[in-house]
């Protein structure tokens, strides 16, 4: 008596028509709107939320202001947690990146995997920090923005998930990620930002 096969469909074979359709909804976007938004306010945005540049900033608010400490320590230990958290979740699923989009490395190195979305999970994790901190502590980021920014709180945080939510969707804009890798990074980033805020506060 032979060996019997397993009849159970694989998972990458049960998840294929959601990856095909992942991938159609990511080009449609991507070649729809690449004609009309302005390619430099696109790679501006992915500058402004790389780790490179957003890491050193939570650093030098903790070394500019001791007091802003609660602020900036959970600022730099999640960026420090999304990095690993992203970094092992690519690598468990090892997607690769969009094949209409070469020359990934237009303003900063990328890696080559997809899933999920490091600038995505950055950002919403960013936005959702600073809202809950501003939620629960108005007086400290009021201090702050007052300090530093001279702009009314409200319009603040406003202007900072305004700038989440497009720098997430200018990744599958730009050919970088596909729609699945956003929305899967912006869902860690979010959760990154409650953890940070609950727990990584002292």
């Amino acid at each position: 008596m032979g060996s019997t096969k397993a009849t159970a469909p694989s998972s990458s074979h049960f998840l294929q028509p959601l990856i095909t359709i992942d991938a159609s909804v990511s080009l449609f976007l991507h070649t729809l709107f690449k004609p009309i938004l302005p390619t430099f306010l696109l790679l501006l945005l992915e500058y402004s939320a790389d780790f490179r540049f957003s890491f050193p900033v939570s650093l030098s608010l903790f070394l500019a202001s001791p007091s802003f400490s609660s602020l900036a320590i959970p600022l730099i230990l999640g960026h420090l947690l999304d990095l690993v958290l992203i970094g092992l979740i690519k690598l468990t699923f090892r997607r690769a990146r969009p094949h209409y989009n070469p020359n990934m490395s237009a303003v900063v190195h990328a890696d080559n995997f997809s899933f999920p979305s490091g600038h995505a999970s950055r950002v919403l994790f960013l936005a959702t920090l600073f809202h809950l901190i501003f939620q629960h502590n108005e007086e400290l980021v009021s201090d702050f923005i007052g300090r530093w920014i001279k702009f009314e709180p409200g319009f603040v945080v406003l202007g900072v998930w305004v700038w989440a939510i497009m720098t997430a969707t200018s990744r599958v804009l730009l050919g970088r990620h596909f729609f699945f890798d956003v929305l899967a990074g912006a869902f860690v980033g979010a959760l990154e930002g409650i953890v940070a805020y609950r727990f990584l506060r002292f």
